[in-house]
Protein backbone atom coordinates (compact mmCIF):
# COMPACT_ATOMS: atom_id res chain seq x y z
CA UNK A 1 0.00 0.00 0.00
CA UNK A 2 2.86 2.39 0.81
CA UNK A 3 4.23 1.76 -2.69
CA UNK A 4 0.97 2.62 -4.41
CA UNK A 5 0.13 5.49 -2.09
CA UNK A 6 3.43 6.93 -0.76
CA UNK A 7 1.71 9.82 1.03
CA UNK A 8 -0.60 7.58 3.06
CA UNK A 9 1.56 7.39 6.18
CA UNK A 10 2.21 11.13 6.31
CA UNK A 11 -1.43 11.90 5.64
CA UNK A 12 -2.57 9.51 8.32
CA UNK A 13 -0.20 10.76 10.98
CA UNK A 14 -0.63 14.50 10.47
CA UNK A 15 -3.47 15.55 8.23
CA UNK A 16 -6.11 13.08 9.47
CA UNK A 17 -5.36 13.66 13.13
CA UNK A 18 -5.32 17.43 12.79
CA UNK A 19 -8.50 17.45 10.71
CA UNK A 20 -10.26 15.11 13.12
CA UNK A 21 -9.19 17.32 16.03
CA UNK A 22 -10.59 20.30 14.17
CA UNK A 23 -13.88 18.51 13.61
CA UNK A 24 -14.09 17.64 17.31
CA UNK A 25 -13.29 21.23 18.29
CA UNK A 26 -15.93 22.60 15.92
CA UNK A 27 -18.54 20.22 17.36
CA UNK A 28 -17.60 21.27 20.90
CA UNK A 29 -17.64 24.98 20.09
CA UNK A 30 -21.04 24.68 18.40
CA UNK A 31 -22.57 22.68 21.24
CA UNK A 32 -24.54 25.61 22.75
CA UNK A 33 -26.00 26.59 19.39
CA UNK A 34 -26.89 22.99 18.62
CA UNK A 35 -28.58 22.30 21.93
CA UNK A 36 -30.34 25.68 22.21
CA UNK A 37 -31.15 27.02 18.73
CA UNK A 38 -31.88 30.72 18.35
CA UNK A 39 -35.62 30.23 18.02
CA UNK A 40 -35.64 28.29 21.29
CA UNK A 41 -33.37 30.67 23.24
CA UNK A 42 -34.84 32.14 26.44
CA UNK A 43 -36.16 35.64 26.11
CA UNK A 44 -34.51 38.60 27.79
CA UNK A 45 -36.03 40.13 30.92
CA UNK A 46 -37.64 42.97 28.93
CA UNK A 47 -39.15 40.54 26.42
CA UNK A 48 -40.42 38.35 29.23
CA UNK A 49 -42.06 41.31 30.97
CA UNK A 50 -43.67 42.40 27.72
CA UNK A 51 -45.09 38.93 27.18
CA UNK A 52 -46.44 38.75 30.74
CA UNK A 53 -48.10 42.17 30.43
CA UNK A 54 -49.60 41.31 27.04
CA UNK A 55 -53.38 41.22 27.64
CA UNK A 56 -53.86 38.64 24.95
CA UNK A 57 -51.37 36.31 26.60
CA UNK A 58 -52.56 36.96 30.14
CA UNK A 59 -56.26 36.44 29.54
CA UNK A 60 -57.96 33.33 30.87
CA UNK A 61 -57.90 30.72 28.15
CA UNK A 62 -61.21 29.00 28.69
CA UNK A 63 -61.98 26.23 26.22
CA UNK A 64 -58.61 26.50 24.47
CA UNK A 65 -57.63 22.88 24.65
CA UNK A 66 -56.28 23.02 21.10
CA UNK A 67 -53.98 25.89 22.03
CA UNK A 68 -52.73 23.99 25.06
CA UNK A 69 -52.19 20.96 22.88
CA UNK A 70 -50.24 23.10 20.42
CA UNK A 71 -47.99 24.38 23.20
CA UNK A 72 -47.46 20.80 24.35
CA UNK A 73 -46.52 19.70 20.82
CA UNK A 74 -44.06 22.59 20.48
CA UNK A 75 -42.44 21.63 23.76
CA UNK A 76 -42.24 18.03 22.64
CA UNK A 77 -40.68 19.06 19.32
CA UNK A 78 -38.07 21.09 21.18
CA UNK A 79 -37.24 18.10 23.37
CA UNK A 80 -36.95 15.76 20.39
CA UNK A 81 -34.70 18.19 18.51
CA UNK A 82 -32.49 18.72 21.58
CA UNK A 83 -32.25 14.96 22.13
CA UNK A 84 -31.25 14.29 18.52
CA UNK A 85 -28.47 16.86 18.62
CA UNK A 86 -27.08 15.35 21.81
CA UNK A 87 -27.14 11.83 20.36
CA UNK A 88 -25.52 13.09 17.18
CA UNK A 89 -22.62 14.45 19.22
CA UNK A 90 -22.48 11.23 21.23
CA UNK A 91 -21.85 9.32 18.00
CA UNK A 92 -19.11 11.76 16.98
CA UNK A 93 -17.56 11.54 20.45
CA UNK A 94 -17.48 7.73 20.34
CA UNK A 95 -15.78 7.87 16.96
CA UNK A 96 -13.11 10.28 18.22
CA UNK A 97 -12.49 8.37 21.47
CA UNK A 98 -11.86 5.07 19.68
CA UNK A 99 -9.98 6.65 16.76
CA UNK A 100 -7.52 8.58 18.94
CA UNK A 101 -7.09 5.98 21.69
CA UNK A 102 -3.82 4.02 21.93
CA UNK A 103 -3.44 0.83 19.94
CA UNK A 104 -5.35 -2.15 21.29
CA UNK A 105 -3.44 -5.27 22.43
CA UNK A 106 -3.07 -8.04 19.87
CA UNK A 107 -5.61 -10.85 19.79
CA UNK A 108 -4.11 -14.27 20.53
CA UNK A 109 -5.71 -17.55 19.43
CA UNK A 110 -5.29 -20.93 21.21
CA UNK A 111 -2.26 -21.70 18.99
CA UNK A 112 -0.55 -18.55 20.36
CA UNK A 113 -0.77 -16.83 16.98
CA UNK A 114 -1.08 -13.07 17.31
CA UNK A 115 -3.44 -10.93 15.29
CA UNK A 116 -2.61 -7.22 15.59
CA UNK A 117 -5.33 -4.63 14.99
CA UNK A 118 -4.19 -2.18 12.34
CA UNK A 119 -4.85 1.53 12.40
CA UNK A 120 -7.47 1.07 9.68
CA UNK A 121 -9.14 -1.67 11.74
CA UNK A 122 -9.37 0.60 14.78
CA UNK A 123 -10.79 3.36 12.60
CA UNK A 124 -13.38 0.92 11.27
CA UNK A 125 -14.47 0.11 14.85
CA UNK A 126 -14.80 3.82 15.56
CA UNK A 127 -16.91 4.29 12.44
CA UNK A 128 -19.09 1.34 13.45
CA UNK A 129 -19.89 3.01 16.79
CA UNK A 130 -20.76 6.25 15.04
CA UNK A 131 -22.99 4.52 12.49
CA UNK A 132 -24.71 2.34 15.11
CA UNK A 133 -25.54 5.37 17.25
CA UNK A 134 -26.93 7.38 14.35
CA UNK A 135 -28.84 4.42 12.91
CA UNK A 136 -30.41 3.24 16.15
CA UNK A 137 -31.55 6.67 17.31
CA UNK A 138 -32.17 8.04 13.77
CA UNK A 139 -30.58 11.40 14.48
CA UNK A 140 -30.56 11.88 10.71
CA UNK A 141 -32.36 9.83 8.03
CA UNK A 142 -30.88 6.33 7.87
CA UNK A 143 -29.92 6.82 4.23
CA UNK A 144 -27.95 9.94 5.14
CA UNK A 145 -26.07 7.95 7.79
CA UNK A 146 -25.10 5.47 5.06
CA UNK A 147 -23.76 8.30 2.91
CA UNK A 148 -21.76 9.56 5.91
CA UNK A 149 -20.24 6.08 6.32
CA UNK A 150 -18.91 6.16 2.76
CA UNK A 151 -17.58 9.70 3.05
CA UNK A 152 -15.75 8.99 6.34
CA UNK A 153 -14.18 5.84 4.91
CA UNK A 154 -12.74 7.85 2.05
CA UNK A 155 -11.60 10.87 4.08
CA UNK A 156 -9.90 8.80 6.78
CA UNK A 157 -8.50 6.16 4.38
CA UNK A 158 -10.24 3.34 6.25
CA UNK A 159 -10.61 1.38 3.02
CA UNK A 160 -7.38 0.89 1.05
CA UNK A 161 -7.12 1.23 -2.70
CA UNK A 162 -7.04 -1.77 -5.02
CA UNK A 163 -4.85 -2.81 -7.90
CA UNK A 164 -6.53 -4.44 -10.91
CA UNK A 165 -4.15 -6.79 -12.73
CA UNK A 166 -4.50 -8.79 -15.92
CA UNK A 167 -3.40 -12.43 -15.60
CA UNK A 168 -4.09 -15.68 -17.42
CA UNK A 169 -6.86 -17.85 -15.98
CA UNK A 170 -4.49 -20.81 -15.73
CA UNK A 171 -2.19 -18.85 -13.41
CA UNK A 172 -4.87 -18.38 -10.76
CA UNK A 173 -5.17 -21.10 -8.16
CA UNK A 174 -5.05 -21.79 -4.44
CA UNK A 175 -1.75 -20.65 -2.96
CA UNK A 176 -0.53 -19.27 -6.29
CA UNK A 177 1.44 -16.03 -6.42
CA UNK A 178 -0.36 -14.00 -9.07
CA UNK A 179 1.86 -11.87 -11.25
CA UNK A 180 0.48 -9.85 -14.12
CA UNK A 181 0.35 -6.47 -15.75
CA UNK A 182 -1.35 -3.67 -13.83
CA UNK A 183 -4.46 -2.46 -15.64
CA UNK A 184 -5.79 0.09 -13.17
CA UNK A 185 -5.13 1.42 -9.68
CA UNK A 186 -8.41 2.07 -7.88
CA UNK A 187 -8.36 4.90 -5.35
CA UNK A 188 -10.11 4.47 -1.97
CA UNK A 189 -12.96 6.65 -3.25
CA UNK A 190 -13.57 4.36 -6.23
CA UNK A 191 -13.47 1.30 -3.99
CA UNK A 192 -15.87 2.68 -1.39
CA UNK A 193 -18.42 4.33 -3.66
CA UNK A 194 -18.18 1.48 -6.15
CA UNK A 195 -19.22 -0.95 -3.41
CA UNK A 196 -22.00 1.45 -2.41
CA UNK A 197 -23.98 0.30 -5.45
CA UNK A 198 -23.10 -3.36 -5.11
CA UNK A 199 -25.06 -5.88 -7.23
CA UNK A 200 -26.89 -6.87 -4.04
CA UNK A 201 -28.21 -3.30 -3.76
CA UNK A 202 -29.45 -3.38 -7.37
CA UNK A 203 -31.15 -6.70 -6.61
CA UNK A 204 -32.96 -4.99 -3.72
CA UNK A 205 -34.16 -2.22 -6.04
CA UNK A 206 -35.51 -4.81 -8.48
CA UNK A 207 -37.27 -6.80 -5.76
CA UNK A 208 -38.95 -3.62 -4.49
CA UNK A 209 -40.41 -3.01 -7.96
CA UNK A 210 -41.86 -6.54 -7.92
CA UNK A 211 -43.88 -5.64 -4.85
CA UNK A 212 -44.97 -2.36 -6.41
CA UNK A 213 -46.23 -4.21 -9.50
CA UNK A 214 -48.27 -6.68 -7.44
CA UNK A 215 -49.86 -3.85 -5.45
CA UNK A 216 -50.53 -1.54 -8.41
CA UNK A 217 -52.00 -4.14 -10.77
CA UNK A 218 -54.27 -5.65 -8.09
CA UNK A 219 -52.75 -9.13 -8.24
CA UNK A 220 -52.17 -9.13 -4.48
CA UNK A 221 -55.82 -8.29 -3.72
CA UNK A 222 -57.05 -10.88 -6.22
CA UNK A 223 -55.02 -13.60 -4.50
CA UNK A 224 -56.13 -12.49 -1.02
CA UNK A 225 -59.84 -12.42 -1.83
CA UNK A 226 -59.64 -15.83 -3.50
CA UNK A 227 -57.98 -17.17 -0.36
CA UNK A 228 -60.85 -15.94 1.84
CA UNK A 229 -63.39 -17.64 -0.40
CA UNK A 230 -61.49 -20.91 -0.02
CA UNK A 231 -60.90 -20.87 3.77
CA UNK A 232 -64.50 -20.06 4.66
CA UNK A 233 -65.86 -18.48 7.84
CA UNK A 234 -64.17 -20.41 10.67
CA UNK A 235 -61.87 -18.12 12.64
CA UNK A 236 -59.18 -20.77 13.01
CA UNK A 237 -59.07 -21.25 9.24
CA UNK A 238 -59.15 -17.48 8.72
CA UNK A 239 -56.03 -17.26 10.85
CA UNK A 240 -54.40 -19.94 8.75
CA UNK A 241 -55.56 -18.51 5.43
CA UNK A 242 -54.35 -14.99 6.22
CA UNK A 243 -50.99 -16.31 7.36
CA UNK A 244 -50.62 -18.54 4.28
CA UNK A 245 -51.39 -15.73 1.83
CA UNK A 246 -49.04 -13.40 3.73
CA UNK A 247 -46.20 -15.92 3.62
CA UNK A 248 -46.99 -16.75 -0.02
CA UNK A 249 -46.81 -13.11 -1.11
CA UNK A 250 -43.44 -12.66 0.62
CA UNK A 251 -42.03 -15.23 -1.81
CA UNK A 252 -42.28 -12.66 -4.60
CA UNK A 253 -42.73 -9.33 -2.77
CA UNK A 254 -40.88 -7.45 -0.06
CA UNK A 255 -42.41 -8.26 3.32
CA UNK A 256 -43.06 -4.58 4.06
CA UNK A 257 -45.07 -4.25 0.83
CA UNK A 258 -46.97 -7.42 1.73
CA UNK A 259 -47.90 -6.01 5.14
CA UNK A 260 -49.14 -2.80 3.52
CA UNK A 261 -51.19 -4.83 1.01
CA UNK A 262 -52.72 -7.25 3.52
CA UNK A 263 -53.53 -4.64 6.18
CA UNK A 264 -56.73 -3.28 4.50
CA UNK A 265 -57.94 -6.84 3.96
CA UNK A 266 -57.50 -7.66 7.65
CA UNK A 267 -59.35 -4.47 8.57
CA UNK A 268 -62.31 -5.60 6.47
CA UNK A 269 -62.24 -9.04 8.11
CA UNK A 270 -62.13 -7.57 11.59
CA UNK A 271 -65.02 -5.20 10.81
CA UNK A 272 -67.19 -8.26 10.11
CA UNK A 273 -65.95 -9.93 13.31
CA UNK A 274 -67.09 -7.17 15.68
CA UNK A 275 -68.35 -3.60 15.66
CA UNK A 276 -67.15 -2.93 19.20
CA UNK A 277 -64.10 -0.68 19.55
CA UNK A 278 -62.84 -2.75 22.47
CA UNK A 279 -59.74 -4.80 21.52
CA UNK A 280 -60.29 -8.53 21.06
CA UNK A 281 -57.96 -11.51 21.10
CA UNK A 282 -58.85 -12.30 17.50
CA UNK A 283 -57.87 -8.80 16.38
CA UNK A 284 -54.56 -8.97 18.23
CA UNK A 285 -53.75 -12.38 16.81
CA UNK A 286 -54.74 -11.35 13.29
CA UNK A 287 -52.50 -8.29 13.07
CA UNK A 288 -49.61 -9.41 15.28
CA UNK A 289 -49.55 -12.79 13.54
CA UNK A 290 -49.55 -11.16 10.12
CA UNK A 291 -46.52 -9.05 11.05
CA UNK A 292 -44.58 -12.04 12.39
CA UNK A 293 -45.51 -14.32 9.49
CA UNK A 294 -44.44 -11.66 6.98
CA UNK A 295 -41.01 -11.73 8.58
CA UNK A 296 -40.92 -15.53 8.67
CA UNK A 297 -41.93 -15.89 5.02
CA UNK A 298 -39.49 -13.23 3.85
CA UNK A 299 -36.49 -15.47 4.59
CA UNK A 300 -37.55 -18.13 2.07
CA UNK A 301 -36.56 -16.33 -1.14
CA UNK A 302 -34.29 -13.46 -2.03
CA UNK A 303 -37.33 -11.39 -3.06
CA UNK A 304 -38.90 -11.34 0.40
CA UNK A 305 -36.37 -9.09 2.11
CA UNK A 306 -33.20 -7.21 1.34
CA UNK A 307 -31.21 -8.91 4.09
CA UNK A 308 -31.01 -12.18 2.11
CA UNK A 309 -29.35 -10.55 -0.89
CA UNK A 310 -26.92 -8.66 1.34
CA UNK A 311 -26.11 -11.81 3.34
CA UNK A 312 -25.20 -13.93 0.32
CA UNK A 313 -23.15 -10.99 -0.99
CA UNK A 314 -21.11 -11.07 2.22
CA UNK A 315 -20.90 -14.86 1.98
CA UNK A 316 -19.48 -14.69 -1.54
CA UNK A 317 -16.95 -12.02 -0.54
CA UNK A 318 -15.72 -13.98 2.50
CA UNK A 319 -15.97 -17.60 1.30
CA UNK A 320 -15.62 -17.07 -2.44
CA UNK A 321 -18.70 -19.16 -3.30
CA UNK A 322 -21.93 -17.82 -4.76
CA UNK A 323 -25.32 -19.00 -3.51
CA UNK A 324 -27.92 -19.19 -6.28
CA UNK A 325 -31.56 -18.15 -6.03
CA UNK A 326 -32.89 -21.72 -5.97
CA UNK A 327 -30.20 -22.98 -3.59
CA UNK A 328 -31.03 -20.23 -1.12
CA UNK A 329 -34.74 -21.16 -1.26
CA UNK A 330 -33.94 -24.87 -0.99
CA UNK A 331 -32.35 -24.41 2.43
CA UNK A 332 -34.63 -21.65 3.77
CA UNK A 333 -38.01 -23.08 2.70
CA UNK A 334 -38.29 -25.67 5.53
CA UNK A 335 -37.29 -23.10 8.12
CA UNK A 336 -39.71 -20.45 6.88
CA UNK A 337 -42.66 -22.87 6.61
CA UNK A 338 -41.98 -24.26 10.09
CA UNK A 339 -41.91 -20.77 11.56
CA UNK A 340 -45.20 -19.84 9.86
CA UNK A 341 -46.96 -22.98 11.17
CA UNK A 342 -45.63 -22.43 14.69
CA UNK A 343 -46.86 -18.84 14.61
CA UNK A 344 -50.33 -20.05 13.64
CA UNK A 345 -50.35 -22.50 16.55
CA UNK A 346 -49.08 -19.77 18.87
CA UNK A 347 -51.85 -17.36 17.84
CA UNK A 348 -54.49 -20.09 18.26
CA UNK A 349 -53.29 -20.67 21.85
CA UNK A 350 -52.41 -17.17 23.05
CA UNK A 351 -54.97 -15.22 20.98
CA UNK A 352 -57.75 -17.79 20.79
CA UNK A 353 -60.72 -16.15 19.00
CA UNK A 354 -63.80 -15.40 21.08
CA UNK A 355 -66.04 -16.57 18.19
CA UNK A 356 -65.82 -19.75 16.18
CA UNK A 357 -67.11 -18.25 12.91
CA UNK A 358 -67.57 -14.91 11.14
CA UNK A 359 -70.97 -15.06 9.39
CA UNK A 360 -71.05 -13.45 5.96
CA UNK A 361 -67.29 -13.36 5.41
CA UNK A 362 -67.29 -15.72 2.43
CA UNK A 363 -70.07 -13.77 0.72
CA UNK A 364 -68.22 -10.53 1.36
CA UNK A 365 -65.01 -11.96 -0.11
CA UNK A 366 -66.83 -13.15 -3.23
CA UNK A 367 -68.35 -9.70 -3.69
CA UNK A 368 -64.96 -7.99 -3.40
CA UNK A 369 -63.45 -10.48 -5.82
CA UNK A 370 -66.20 -9.83 -8.38
CA UNK A 371 -65.62 -6.09 -8.10
CA UNK A 372 -62.07 -6.61 -9.39
CA UNK A 373 -63.54 -7.93 -12.63
CA UNK A 374 -61.83 -10.40 -14.96
CA UNK A 375 -58.07 -10.55 -14.96
CA UNK A 376 -56.66 -7.81 -17.18
CA UNK A 377 -53.96 -7.85 -19.84
CA UNK A 378 -51.70 -5.79 -17.57
CA UNK A 379 -52.01 -8.31 -14.75
CA UNK A 380 -51.21 -11.21 -17.08
CA UNK A 381 -48.21 -9.38 -18.54
CA UNK A 382 -46.87 -8.49 -15.08
CA UNK A 383 -47.30 -12.07 -13.93
CA UNK A 384 -45.47 -13.41 -17.00
CA UNK A 385 -42.52 -11.05 -16.50
CA UNK A 386 -42.20 -11.86 -12.78
CA UNK A 387 -42.50 -15.63 -13.19
CA UNK A 388 -40.05 -15.59 -16.12
CA UNK A 389 -37.47 -13.70 -14.05
CA UNK A 390 -37.88 -16.13 -11.15
CA UNK A 391 -37.58 -19.10 -13.52
CA UNK A 392 -34.36 -17.78 -15.07
CA UNK A 393 -32.85 -17.09 -11.65
CA UNK A 394 -33.80 -20.60 -10.53
CA UNK A 395 -32.34 -22.20 -13.68
CA UNK A 396 -28.91 -20.93 -12.68
CA UNK A 397 -28.85 -23.75 -10.11
CA UNK A 398 -29.31 -26.44 -12.78
CA UNK A 399 -27.37 -25.04 -15.76
CA UNK A 400 -23.68 -24.51 -14.86
CA UNK A 401 -23.11 -22.12 -17.76
CA UNK A 402 -25.85 -19.79 -16.58
CA UNK A 403 -24.50 -19.72 -13.04
CA UNK A 404 -21.14 -18.46 -14.29
CA UNK A 405 -22.21 -15.90 -16.87
CA UNK A 406 -25.70 -14.78 -15.78
CA UNK A 407 -25.97 -12.58 -12.71
CA UNK A 408 -29.25 -12.61 -10.79
CA UNK A 409 -29.13 -8.83 -10.30
CA UNK A 410 -29.01 -8.34 -14.07
CA UNK A 411 -32.00 -10.67 -14.52
CA UNK A 412 -34.18 -8.84 -12.01
CA UNK A 413 -33.18 -5.46 -13.45
CA UNK A 414 -34.20 -6.60 -16.95
CA UNK A 415 -37.62 -7.44 -15.50
CA UNK A 416 -37.70 -3.99 -13.89
CA UNK A 417 -36.95 -2.33 -17.25
CA UNK A 418 -39.74 -4.34 -18.89
CA UNK A 419 -42.22 -3.02 -16.33
CA UNK A 420 -41.51 0.50 -17.59
CA UNK A 421 -41.30 -0.50 -21.26
CA UNK A 422 -44.81 -1.97 -21.14
CA UNK A 423 -46.03 0.94 -18.97
CA UNK A 424 -46.94 -1.23 -16.03
CA UNK A 425 -44.95 1.23 -13.92
CA UNK A 426 -44.45 4.95 -14.56
CA UNK A 427 -41.96 7.62 -13.61
CA UNK A 428 -44.10 8.35 -10.55
CA UNK A 429 -43.57 4.77 -9.37
CA UNK A 430 -39.82 5.15 -9.89
CA UNK A 431 -39.85 8.21 -7.66
CA UNK A 432 -41.86 6.34 -5.03
CA UNK A 433 -39.14 3.70 -4.53
CA UNK A 434 -38.01 3.99 -0.88
CA UNK A 435 -34.53 5.26 -1.69
CA UNK A 436 -33.87 5.84 2.00
CA UNK A 437 -33.98 2.06 2.52
CA UNK A 438 -31.88 1.44 -0.59
CA UNK A 439 -29.20 3.81 0.75
CA UNK A 440 -29.36 2.00 4.09
CA UNK A 441 -28.35 -1.30 2.52
CA UNK A 442 -25.83 0.48 0.32
CA UNK A 443 -24.12 1.68 3.47
CA UNK A 444 -24.31 -1.80 4.96
CA UNK A 445 -22.43 -3.30 1.99
CA UNK A 446 -19.42 -1.02 2.45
Amino acid sequence: RSTLFPSTTLFRSRTIRSSASSVLWICWASLPSLLVPEKWAPASSDEAATRMNDPIRSEHRVGTDSASSGVHMVGRARWVGWRKHVLMLVGVALFCVVYFCPAFPDAVDPQAQRFPLTHEGKAALALFLLAATWWVFEVVPIGVTSIAIGAIQVLFLIRPGKVVTEVADAAVGPGTLVIGSVREVLSPAKVVFGDFMDPAVWFIIGSITFGMVFSKTGLAKRMAYRMLVVVGERTSMIYLGCFVITAGLTLIMAHTAVAATIYPLLMAIYALYTEDEKPTKFGKGLFIGMAFVAGAGSIITLLGAARGAVAIGFFKEIVGREVSFFEFTYYMLPLGCTMAILLWVYCMIVFKPEKRTIPGLRIRARLLYKRLGPITRTEILALVIILSAIAVMSMRSFVPGLAKHLDKSAVILVAMVLFFVFRILTIKDLEDIPWNIVLLFGGATI
